[in-house]
This record gives C-alpha cells, structure tokens and sequence, in this order.
C-alpha cells in the first residue's frame, strides 16, 4: 500500500497534521464540557438546563462553549474535505 504522504508536501502534511490534531483537541474539549453534567450531547445538556436537573450557571455557558466548539469542529471538517480536495 502507497503511503498517503508520499506525494504531499512538507507544507501539506503540516497543515493536514495540524487540522487533525485541531480536531481531536476540540472533540475532547467538547466532550469534556458534556460530561460536567453528565450530558451526551448539546441538546441533552439544553434539556437537563431547562428541567433544572443541572444549575442554570455555569451548564449554560458550557452549553454556549460546546455549541461553538461543534460549530467549529463543523468548519473544520469542511476544510479538511476541501484541502483534501485540492491537493488530490
């Protein structure tokens, strides 16, 4: 099997390496957000707020964190495709 990396650049592989790791660094971020209240996802962590089974402060501003860390994640994913892309 060929190696992925055999026809990039040294500037390619950093970048695709930095994206990765981008991504895995902002998975566990959010991931460790989540589970402050035990919550399995965004709209879990909403519905356990509006419940009252968590404290309003500070699981909203974690709420708020983890919806802009996914977001993030979302963009970066479309720019790890498109790079993908354009370097064939």
């Amino acid at each position: 099997m060929a190696n992925f990396y055999d026809n990039l650049s040294a500037e390619d592989v950093f970048a695709l390496d930095g994206l990765a790791r981008l991504l895995l660094e902002l998975r566990d971020s959010r991931a460790q957000l989540l589970a402050r209240h035990a919550a399995s996802d965004e709209a879990d962590l909403l519905e356990r707020i509006r419940t009252g089974t968590v404290a309003e402060h500070p699981a909203y501003e974690d709420y708020l964190g983890a919806c802009a860390i996914e977001a993030t994640r979302e963009q970066i994913r479309l720019d790890l495709k498109n790079f993908m892309l354009e370097i064939g």
